[in-house]
């Protein structure tokens, strides 16, 4: 429940709005309002901002890039916190290894540039991938043969009650685009800080990688927005072939569209509903359950209320 001593205490870490519209702040476009709505800029606003909302009670979600989440069309019933906190540490040798340390709210692919451009390698895979670092290590984010599991040393997170603790790569138990935290082994934690692993590198060599695989991305997906792919891919085949062998490639319901380029895609045309997404992948897992029995398992998180 939102009190004043909560809206008070909150108001303590940093400014706050109310009733701040979601589809502001997703690539899908689509979201009803957030009812209190925060932007943290450091890992201390963050976790003292998370522990607030235990300390009370509150529904807390901490939003990233708003690149892999579907936020129903009546919003949020809590605070959202927005994770900008972007400070950036090393590479810095420690026991002969090179260590960066960032903070969670990072863009993954502007850190991977970065890291590339100064000739470090392990994360270039990851130049275009939308998002921050913290959402990363919830959802193992990966591409072209890499992952974060290949480079991630640990995460700092923070409590409901705002102590500190450092989880190792272990404990987080990376998979296929999930972790400990989205299977609910570990719950009511926030990503603060993420240690990652890097070797020297050829910067020319990896230059060329980093614009090789940019361009493979642009080739491969549709322009317009989304979230990227919508479900993860089964041990068979790719989730797209599932999705165009029950003629679903180019299918729309009201502006939300299967991309005709990549059918594991849904594009918003233009003033979509959440809803009309969630009809799209309601509809695509139905058919490939009823013809292949295969369950197709969201890669995206459904968020709030309308669904």
């Amino acid at each position: 429940m939102i009190t004043r001593r909560f809206l008070e205490e909150l108001r303590r870490v940093g400014p706050i709005r109310f009733v701040e519209p979601l589809s502001a702040h997703t690539t899908w476009g689509v979201g009803g309002p957030a009812d209190v709505y925060l932007t943290a800029r450091s890992r201390d606003q963050l976790r003292r901002a998370f522990a607030i909302a235990c300390e009370h009670g509150v529904p807390v979600l901490v939003l990233g890039a708003g690149s892999n989440i579907l936020v129903g069309d009546e919003g949020f019933r809590g605070l959202v916190i927005e994770n900008r906190a972007r400070q950036v540490q090393g590479p810095i040798l420690r026991n002969g290894i090179a260590i960066v340390r960032a903070e969670s709210g990072v863009p993954l692919a502007s850190l991977a540039r970065r890291l590339v451009r100064a000739g470090w390698d392990g994360l270039e895979w990851a130049v275009g991938i939308p998002g921050t670092l913290g959402g990363a290590v919830v959802y193992n984010a990966g591409a072209y043969g890499g992952c974060l599991a290949d480079v991630l040393v640990c995460a700092v997170v923070g409590d409901a009650q705002g102590c500190v603790q450092t989880l190792r790569r272990e404990d987080l138990a990376l998979g296929y685009r999930g972790s400990a935290l989205t299977r609910g082994l570990l719950q009511d934690v926030v990503i603060t800080e993420v240690e990652l692993q890097v070797w020297p590198g050829q910067r020319q060599a990896l230059e060329e990688r980093m614009r090789e695989l940019e361009a493979r991305r642009r080739a491969s997906q549709p322009r317009g927005r989304s979230a990227g792919s919508v479900f993860k891919n089964p041990p068979q085949r790719p989730a797209w072939w599932y999705v165009d062998q029950v003629g679903l490639r180019g299918y729309r319901i009201g502006n939300a569209q299967f991309s005709p380029r990549h059918a594991n895609f849904i594009i918003n045309l233009g003033q979509a509903r959440a809803a009309d997404i969630k009809a799209l992948i309601d509809l695509a897992q139905a058919r490939v359950r009823e013809r292949f029995g295969i369950d197709l398992e969201l890669e995206v998180a459904l968020v709030g209320e309308g669904f």
